[in-house]
């Protein structure tokens, strides 16, 4: 038996390790010419390379299809994955929320390790790249390599996403449609998001921890969770924002809601705020502000609800205090669209997973073709779970005994 694998990313370099590990001659393609190019940069270049959950608890943290990688998640669970880096030279530490990293905190460890055990199995990475598949009566029978017609008993295509261009990722789509297979809408995935309020810019650079965020599109609330978010000159960002991102569906309109102060009632904000009137009556609001707000919200804050930074504290009517307590509890921001996807962590959308063996990761249109990792309409949260799905579906595409 022999493999064609293109791609020499966790998934691939996975699927390379497990067809070895059967007994397969492997034929590892990749651009780069190296493993994990896109993985070393991952993380901040940490590599948050699994997260050490359970399977519910990581088909919770998954954004489209979660229930399709029930099978993959047993061939290769992330305590598994764990073990494997261990055994390979990898020393690991779990951070918050399970998040698992090298205790180097460096992600070149991991793609070292996973150089080191393919070359153990005897498997190389060739500096070529897949560019076409040959097919006959719906069965593989080889690929064209950068060309070059070559036989092969099975391709697996591990090709990446659209995120991290540079990287040569995201070949794979033009393979899977020469198969006849459907590639769902391609959109970023946990990536900042673009908007026109001129708030943004004024704010640019501002960090709010502990705030409540909510995204809601086509009539609903789409994400709420509470955590940290960031203002950029073009946007929003941060933790929170690249979440919501992962719920954007077709083109709005969506709008963000921001509660400021989630631990307290508009009552206990109106209590509190008075105190502060009551205390300093003759003190500037925009100095008033200074103990509500950070000092890039204080001018945005005043202004929406009306208040002129120079008026006194005593001087601030009933509807201008309701108009503060009202932004505060929910500060409003439209989205006009994502970041380029050169911004984004994954891709949303790729080859249908309705067409795809969720046990074997196997075409169900042409045999003997497979496909792993983020190329499928699979992805998550960050939390170390994409990488988890790159693994396990790669594992499963490998091996041939499955």
């Amino acid at each position: 038996m022999s493999a064609v694998i293109a791609g020499a990313g966790p998934a691939g370099a996975m699927a390379a390790i497990f067809a070895a590990m059967s007994g397969e001659k492997v034929r590892l393609l990749d651009p780069n010419g190296r493993v994990g190019q896109k993985l070393r940069i991952t993380g901040k270049g940490r590599c948050n390379l699994t997260n050490d959950c359970s399977r519910d608890e990581f088909m919770d943290n998954m954004t489209a299809n979660g229930r399709f990688l029930y099978s993959a998640f047993g061939v290769l669970p992330p305590r598994e994955v764990m073990r494997l880096f261990e055994e390979w030279g990898v020393p690991l530490k779990t951070e918050r929320g399970r998040r698992v990293f090298p205790a180097s905190d460096d992600a070149r460890d991991v793609a070292a390790a996973l150089e080191s055990r393919l070359s153990e199995l005897g498997v190389r990475v060739e500096k070529r790249r897949v560019t076409g598949l040959r097919i006959e009566n719906k069965k593989l029978v080889g690929a064209d390599i950068d060309g070059q017609a070559v036989s092969a008993d099975r391709v697996i295509v591990a090709t990446g996403g659209l995120s991290y261009p540079a990287t040569g990722s995201g070949g794979g789509y033009a393979l899977a449609r020469q198969a006849g297979h459907t590639v769902t809408p391609l959109l970023p995935s946990l990536c900042p998001l673009l908007s026109d309020d001129p708030c943004c810019p004024q704010m640019q650079g501002l960090s709010l921890k502990n705030v409540m965020f909510s995204l809601y599109g086509n009539g609903k609330r789409l994400f709420a969770e509470q955590g940290e978010m960031l203002f950029t000159r073009e946007g929003l960002s941060g933790p929170l924002v690249l979440s919501a991102s992962a719920h954007m569906r077709g083109p709005g309109p969506y709008r963000a809601a921001i509660d400021l102060k989630p631990a307290l009632t508009t009552e206990q904000l109106d209590a509190r705020l008075l105190r502060g009137l009551a205390a300093s009556p003759n003190k500037d609001m925009v100095n008033l502000a200074a103990e509500l707000f950070p000092r890039l919200m204080i001018p945005v804050m005043l202004e929406r609800a009306g208040i002129p930074e120079r008026v006194k504290a005593n001087a601030v009517t009933r509807a201008q205090r309701a108009e503060l307590l009202r932004h505060i509890k929910n500060f409003e921001v439209d989205i006009t669209g994502f970041a380029p996807i050169e911004q984004a962590v994954v891709t949303n959308g790729g080859v249908s997973v309705k067409e795809i063996d969720p046990k074997t990761m196997r075409s169900k249109l042409i045999g003997g073709l497979y496909f792993a990792g983020e190329v499928l309409d699979l992805d998550a949260y960050t939390g170390g779970y994409n990488l988890q799905i790159a693994w396990c579906t790669g594992a499963c595409a490998g091996a041939i005994d499955n």
